[in-house]
């Protein structure tokens, strides 16, 4: 969960194989600009933003962009020849599960919060090749459903999802049929938000960086508490039984989203291996 330059791991790397930065030739960053760019151009000019939310994604791109200017103030004294590239969000995703995987060929898929505009990406991948054939572009994310009900539930922590999953099977599903109208399941396997019920596609939601570790902002909006008949919680309020089956109706919503699509990718491709990636991926009751 640090968020900062990571120049003690890669100094450690190097070290591990006896090599100097003067032996690397290539250094990928998972981000790149330029991705979807058509996508963010049209959601911009089709909806009022708030200036704070534009001036806040171009600056997060303004400092993924400065990492050659990271890589010369840690390790300036070492001579530097690698190319620097830039790969998309959702596809270094899919790399890092598809190309470490057993499979020559495989559906890949990935789900995170947020990444290069997008919250989803799949396709296939195929001995060292990997294509993407679908997304699910902002504001639409099964991570910021599930991230913005954790801190409705008073976790207010980075990576605090894993609180979530372990309250659930303390509860049951009443609040199921409320998550339903939350998040909306597409015929073509996909999913859509309510946004009626969140913050983040209004206004500046940016994480802010305490020492390097992210701190998430509000991404609910007040309708959601209204709606679920239940106040936000508070960090030191008392969990009750109700916040218990709200967690287990977020689990269930999320797994009824994510085999959801999962189960139309299975159809389409008629391929049972699968590689997963990204934060959602990691939801273990999920796996």
């Amino acid at each position: 969960h640090y968020a900062g330059f990571p120049s003690d791991a890669i100094a450690y790397c190097l070290n591990e194989v006896n090599i100097g930065l003067k032996d690397v030739e290539y250094v990928a960053i998972n981000s790149n600009p330029a991705a979807n760019r058509w996508n963010k151009i049209k959601y911009a000019l089709t909806h009022r933003l708030d200036i704070n939310l534009i001036k806040g994604r171009l600056s997060s791109s303004k400092r993924r962009r400065s990492i050659a200017d990271e890589f010369e103030k840690y390790f300036g004294h070492e001579e530097v020849r690698f190319r620097l590239h830039r790969v998309e969000h959702h596809l270094a995703h899919l790399s890092s599960a598809f190309h470490v995987s057993p499979y020559q060929k495989a559906v890949v898929v990935s789900v995170d919060g947020l990444g290069d505009f997008a919250s989803a990406a799949w396709g296939i991948g195929e001995n060292k090749a990997i294509t993407m054939d679908g997304k699910v572009l902002f504001p639409h994310s099964l991570g910021l459903f599930y991230q913005a009900l954790t801190k409705f539930l008073g976790f207010q922590h980075y990576g605090d999802e894993y609180k979530v999953m372990g309250l659930a099977p303390y509860g049951k599903p009443g609040f199921i049929d409320k998550m339903r109208q939350i998040v909306l399941l597409q015929d073509d396997g996909t999913f859509r938000l309510n946004l009626e019920y969140f913050w983040h596609h209004r206004e500046s939601v940016e994480y802010k960086w305490v020492n390097g570790v992210p701190v998430p902002g509000r991404l609910f909006s007040d309708s959601l508490g209204d709606y679920l008949g239940l106040n936000p919680r508070g960090e030191s309020e008392k969990l009750t039984q109700q916040h218990m089956d709200l967690a287990r109706s977020i689990q269930v919503m999320y797994e009824e989203a994510f085999f959801h699509l999962l189960n139309t990718l299975h159809g389409r491709y008629g391929t049972d291996s699968l590689c997963l990636a990204g934060g959602c991926a990691m939801n273990s009751v999920a796996n």
